[in-house]
Formats: C-alpha cells, sequence, structure tokens
C-alpha cells in the first residue's frame, strides 16, 4: 500500500535503520529512537487484528486503512505509564472509531447510488501483508452484507464476541458498557439476523465449480446452463456507484437473473476482459481486468448445491486495492 499506518510504520523503520538522529558510529543508545522503535513493534504485532475488526466493521479496506492510521496517531500520543495492555488499548481505540465512523457513514450509505456492497478483498494469493489473520465465513460479502442490518453497536458487540472470541467483561471495557448491556446488545444483533445469516453448506471445491460453471455458460451465451445453476430464491447484486456499469437494484429470480446477465454482458461490458479466478474474502472469486487493471469483482453464495446469491462489484473506487493483472498467474 501506498499510505496510512503501514506506510508510516516503513518510513519509521526506514529512520531508524539509517540512524536518524544518531551519527553512524555513535554507539549510545537515543532514548526518543528506542521509544519509537517500542511503539512501532507494539503496534506492528497486532496491526493485521487491528485491520481485521476495523473491516469487518466497515465493509471497507480504504475506511479500515484510516482507521488504523488514526489509531496509530493516538497511540503515538497516547501516555504509555498508564497502558496495561496495547493490544487492549488499541482493539479499544479503533473499535470505537469504527462506531463513531459508522454513525456518520450511514448518511452517506442511504444517499449511495444504487446496491452498496462491501469493498472486495483478494484473500489468496494473499499479497495486502494486513491480511494475516485468519480468513473465516465472517470476511464472505454475504455475512459482511448483513451486518448492515445492525446498529453500529450491535455490529461491535457481535464481532468480538463471535469472530474474535472477546469476554463480555472485555467488551463492556471497549465500549465503557456494563457486562449486561452487552449481553442485551447480542441478543437483538442475533434476533435482526437470525432468520437471513447465510449457512456455509458448500465445500470450497463445490464453490469453485459452480463459479466455472457459471463463468462458461454465460461467456458461452447458454441461457439453459445459467438456470440449471441457479436456485429458485436466487438474487444479483451489483454495486458500481454510478461510476460503472451496474444495475441500481437487485435482481430476483432465475428466469430474471440469467436473462439479465446475457444481456449485461453483450451490452455493458466489454468484450476483451481477462479474468482470473482467485480467492475473494475466503471465497472462490473471479476477477476482471480491462487493459491490466481491475474492471470487476465476482462472486456467490452456494445452497442446496445451487448458486443463491451473486455479488458484482464494478465501483472503481472499491477496486483500487485489488491486485493488477500482471501479479496474477493466468
Amino acid at each position: 500500500m501506498d499510505s496510512g499506518p503501514a506506510n508510516n510504520l516503513r518510513q519509521s523503520s526506514i529512520q531508524l535503520e539509517s540512524g536518524t538522529g544518531v551519527a553512524a558510529t555513535d554507539t549510545k543508545t537515543n532514548p526518543a529512537e528506542t521509544t519509537e522503535g517500542v511503539l512501532l513493534d507494539a503496534f506492528s504485532e497486532h496491526q493485521s487484528l487491528l485491520f481485521a475488526v476495523a473491516y469487518r466493521m466497515l465493509g471497507s479496506a480504504a475506511d479500515a486503512e484510516d482507521m488504523l492510521q488514526e489509531t496509530f496517531i493516538r497511540w503515538q500520543n497516547a501516555t504509555k505509564g498508564e497502558i496495561e495492555s496495547p493490544k487492549a488499548f488499541l482493539v479499544t481505540i479503533i473499535t470505537r472509531l469504527c462506531i463513531n465512523h459508522l454513525q456518520s457513514a450511514r448518511v452517506k450509505r442511504e444517499a449511495y447510488f444504487g446496491q452498496w456492497l462491501p469493498e472486495p478483498l483478494v484473500t489468496a494469493p494473499r499479497q495486502n501483508p494486513l491480511i494475516s489473520f485468519e480468513v473465516d465465513e465472517s470476511l464472505s460479502l454475504a455475512f459482511l452484507l448483513l451486518l448492515e442490518r445492525l446498529t453500529p453497536a450491535e455490529r461491535a458487540v457481535l464481532l468480538l464476541r463471535e469472530v474474535f472470541d472477546y469476554e463480555y467483561c472485555e467488551i463492556a471495557s471497549i465500549l465503557d458498557q456494563t457486562e449486561p448491556s452487552c449481553r442485551q446488545i447480542l441478543r437483538r444483533a442475533r434476533q435482526h439476523i437470525k432468520e437471513v445469516r447465510p449457512r456455509f453448506d458448500a465445500t470450497h471445491e463445490q464453490r469453485e465449480e459452480l463459479l466455472r460453471k457459471f463463468n462458461e455458460a454465460s461467456l458461452q451465451g447458454d441461457l439453459a446452463g445459467l438456470v440449471a445453476l441457479l436456485s429458485k430464491e436466487a438474487v444479483f447484486y451489483s454495486d458500481g456507484g454510478g461510476k460503472a456499469p451496474a444495475l441500481p437494484k437487485p435482481i430476483y429470480g432465475v428466469a430474471n437473473i440469467s436473462r439479465g446477465i446475457l444481456e449485461g454482458l453483450r451490452k455493458r461490458v466489454p468484450k476483451n476482459l481477462v479474468r482470473r479466478f482467485v480467492e475473494i474474502n475466503g471465497q472462490p472469486g473471479l476477477l476482471s481486468f480491462l487493459d491490466g487493471n481491475p474492471f470487476s469483482a465476482f462472486t456467490i453464495d452456494v445452497s442446496e448445491g445451487r448458486i443463491s446469491h451473486i455479488y458484482v462489484i464494478t465501483n472503481p473506487e472499491k477496486l483500487k486495492r485489488l491486485p493488477p493483472l500482471a501479479s496474477l498467474s493466468s
């Protein structure tokens, strides 16, 4: 990445390695330099966890990196003598920052052109150094989209408890709430998503096979082939943000989706796209490239052996952090 705390860390590390503030032949320890090194080490140790929390909270790598940047600044300015646990302090700061951000971002989301989908992450092959945390179903686009049903506090409690396995006493401290209050917030969060929480009943290989068949049928204009792959309750979501080809509303139903995809490929999608199969948010996915640059990210959900949900992201702002074509094997 070109900016954010990772870049700050690299710059600070370069300064430390080059001996900024200390002559090359000076063997004395500079107290300020030592302190800076300790701060960098502590932040680096927990950086991937912080990104994991922030990305799941916000559904955006760009916003997660901004929260990391602000957390790093606050970490630098904090009085270290009062901090017993750097990890607890950092997770508390970034969680509260994300809650504040979500409260202000809700208005922007409501004004967003068309369907809003989370910013996709390529999780395999792993090229983003921040994606060193465990990749599980909580990273899927389906789960992240589901979190949009929750309030910021509900989202934080659900993630901290069910994804990151924090105790109620720890969550209460992070959110400045009581334990009974956190338990109540979690109950409400579970109720809000109980009926629509995705069930991952297909293996990675089954998903991959369905995705390949779907891609082949689409490229061949095989309407019957597409229909055979979709479940009766299938839903198609696309996010162009008003800046790229996409449909402003979801499409429901096998026939509508199949015809819509073939028509879209014929009328709106460039013919010279290059496609690569990758892992997107822990699930088999497909990236397409135009002149070597990401044009779209595509992934699916599977239920009872058929494709139940399709997610296509073409908003160029959400594709900036995806790897270029040259970095992926053919």
